[in-house]
């Protein structure tokens, strides 16, 4: 049993993995090639952000600049746009399309977007079960304590509720970035092309984590169904 167990694992496991590598390397790739290219028009990242909200009557969030590469978000605390160095001032066909698409988170809050508000009420439980869950699934092996290793199967299945509900949120932001890049004409047909296959990349890493999660979890119910074959 724990053979044919391992071998599930291992099977679905090795794709998982790949899909990750060829996730980061191609968002990596994408954003970097597309940083290379400015955009006709020389919109900036933060011009962009602001023609989202302006698109969807949204005029009460800031949009700051902040250090890094690729650490762009939308803060729900401050209700701040902050975009990384090479986003906020460059005019960019990358830059405009991350703007757009973390304005998009913005107008998602500003809207009352089912998802997102979902999100934002499980993360304190998130928050408890990715600090808790490996505790209780160490103590639960060590002391062979069952319903302990159950406990941090429920705890970590909880970050990977809140991956699972992540998707929609960042399909439906990249989906209202690219929808006002060709309401308001923001990139022409093959820029565009460009801001939708970095924010195409970067939703195969949010794919990725959510795979590599269950695949995790699947590993923590295996091992917590051969324990109970063993105890018969």
């Amino acid at each position: 049993m724990r053979f044919y167990s391992d071998a599930i694992y291992w099977i679905i496991l090795i794709p998982v993995l790949l899909l990750s590598v060829y996730a980061q390397i191609k968002v990596s790739s994408s954003f970097n090639r597309y940083s290379r290219q400015r955009n006709r028009r020389g919109v900036t990242g933060a011009q962009a952000a602001y023609e989202v909200l302006r698109a969807h009557g949204v005029h009460d969030v800031a949009i700051r600049s902040c250090r890094g590469q690729l650490t762009d978000h939308y803060d729900p605390r401050d209700n701040t746009i902050y975009l990384s160095e090479p986003v906020y001032n460059a005019d960019t066909v990358a830059a405009v399309g991350v703007a757009a698409h973390e304005a998009g988170h913005a107008v998602q809050y500003a809207m009352g977007y089912g998802p997102v508000r979902i999100r934002s009420a499980i993360i304190p439980a998130t928050q408890f079960g990715s600090k808790f869950a490996f505790i209780a699934l160490m103590l639960g092996l060590v002391l062979y304590s069952q319903p302990l290793f159950a406990v941090g199967i429920v705890l970590f299945g909880l970050t990977s509720l809140f991956q699972l509900v992540t998707l929609p949120v960042e399909f439906d932001a990249s989906a209202r970035a690219l929808g006002t890049i060709d309401g308001t004409n923001l990139l022409d047909g093959e820029e565009r092309k460009g801001a939708k296959a970095v924010l195409t990349a970067a939703a195969l890493t949010y794919v990725a984590a959510l795979l590599m999660s269950l695949v995790q979890l699947l590993r923590y119910l295996l091992i917590f169904a051969g324990r109970n074959d063993r105890r018969r």
